[in-house]
């Protein structure tokens, strides 16, 4: 699998990783202190290349994620679910990309996404709160598999309308993402 764009990870691990799995170029971040000279490499590559941006589910990801996606507008975004990114066969609970299968990575980065403010989805609150994805005691596990199943990433609750809104992700979408979860959490019980 050849990757066009240049995929921006955390570090050297991160970039083995990918390198093993998939044909590709990485600018590695060195952690969450996001310099100048970082920032100006990955805007020259999103204008010749694009980027996509694939950071460790957890909060210095999510940071690293943020900063560049300010500082350099167009960016595209890959998300690994949290339990893909799980250190296997340790006692080490760290996430990251390295830990990750193949299979893992090759799916996120086959979901990549472009991000874009503006609401074209259709979804509203109200659709949240229906299918108990807000301050319910499944909601939760509910946003965690819908973020796994719509490859946006995990999210608490109050971001879980503007995530959707960003990846464009319409209403069907979602209807369908949504009755798969709760088709799997009936056959759980």
């Amino acid at each position: 699998m050849k990757i066009k764009e240049v995929i921006v990870v955390e570090g050297r691990d991160d970039t083995a990783k990918i390198t093993q799995t998939v044909d590709a170029d990485t600018i590695e971040t060195n952690g969450s202190a996001v310099g100048k000279s970082v920032i100006k490499q990955i805007g020259h590559a999103q204008a010749k290349r694009g980027v996509i941006i694939f950071t460790d589910p957890d909060y210095p990801g999510k940071r690293i994620r943020h900063i560049i996606d300010q500082a350099v507008p167009g960016c595209k975004h890959a998300f690994l679910p949290r339990d893909a990114a799980r250190a296997k066969n340790s006692d080490n609970q760290s996430l990251g990309i390295e830990h990750a299968s193949s299979a893992a990575i090759k799916h996120a980065l086959q979901g990549v996404y472009s991000l874009s403010e503006e609401n074209y989805s259709g979804i509203t609150r109200e659709d949240l709160i229906a299918f108990g994805l807000i301050g319910g005691s499944k909601a939760r596990t509910r946003r965690t598999r819908l973020g796994e199943l719509l490859q946006i990433g995990h999210t608490n609750g109050k971001q879980l309308l503007r995530r959707l809104r960003m990846f464009h992700i319409t209403k069907d979408q979602f209807d369908e993402a949504m009755s798969q979860v709760m088709q799997e959490e009936n056959n759980d019980c």
